[in-house]
């Protein structure tokens, strides 16, 4: 069974701290939001179509004690990124970090029978989105430093298959904006960092994967099984955290039970 240490750790300069975690109704996000809300952070918790996940989240964590702001916004949508971003910390009077979660594969398409339009969607959503959240962001975190935490795939790395290679491209677009912002932005006491997860376990593969495109995928783990989205927690609160990884931007972890070691 995989550890939970991560939810449990008590960090104390993430206390008070307004995060912004995209894409966080389901899956890596929704795990994302209960552990920053864990942490006495204030969440502003990002959806798009997951309404009712979203406002259960929300009502968990307020039962728990904790501050959460919801909010709405389609990701592929330049205007939704920045009306949610402006949103979130307008109601925080701050933000201190921005974990840009939300993307999609949008379908497994091959290379030799992708249109303009599936690459526009799935850049939208998986690439622009992070360029456009974090440049709304920016003038928030230089006010105090701060952080922003991607999530990368680890498709970014192996060039992923099954039709999912511009989903695989789009992150290691993002995986590359992260060292690029990193470089930008430390001045200012920023630090930039990513998460790439590997075979986890969540809606995404439910939606995009079959049962033996899952096993396949589960053979190639030293580890012997798919990861939850809670085995992903412990590296992005790392990553938040100047107490713990003051020290380190522009890097990217990969969490996927050794299935990749680069």
């Amino acid at each position: 069974m995989p550890a939970t240490a991560s939810s449990a750790l008590v960090i104390p300069d993430l206390a008070d701290r307004a995060v912004l975690v995209t894409g966080a109704s389901t899956g890596i996000g929704a795990a994302l939001a209960l552990a920053y809300a864990k942490q006495k952070c204030r969440v502003a918790l990002h959806y798009n179509a997951s309404r009712e996940a979203a406002e259960r989240l929300a009502g968990i964590i307020r039962d728990r004690g904790g501050e959460v702001f919801l909010t709405q916004g389609d990701f592929s949508v330049s205007a939704d990124v920045e009306r949610v971003v402006e949103e979130s910390a307008s109601h925080f009077g701050r933000l201190d970090g921005l974990v840009n979660n939300a993307g999609g594969m949008l379908g497994r398409i091959a290379y030799a029978e992708q249109t303009e339009a599936h690459y526009d969607a799935v850049m939208d959503l998986n690439a622009r989105s992070v360029l456009t959240a974090s440049r709304k962001a920016i003038p928030w975190l230089k006010r105090q430093g701060g952080f922003i935490v991607n999530t990368s795939s680890i498709a970014a790395r192996n060039g992923a298959g099954g039709g999912a290679g511009l989903y695989g491209s789009a992150k290691a677009f993002v995986s590359n904006v992260t060292r690029g912002m990193a470089k930008e932005l430390i001045g200012f006491g920023i630090r930039v960092n990513a998460v790439a997860p590997g075979t986890i376990a969540t809606p995404f593969h439910e939606r995009y994967s079959t049962d033996q495109q899952m096993k396949g995928m589960v053979a190639t783990i030293p580890q012997g099984r798919a990861g939850t989205a809670e085995d992903c927690v412990g590296a992005y609160l790392f990553l938040s955290s100047d107490l713990l990884s003051g020290y380190i931007t522009g890097q990217v972890i990969e969490v996927n039970g050794g299935q990749l070691m680069p």
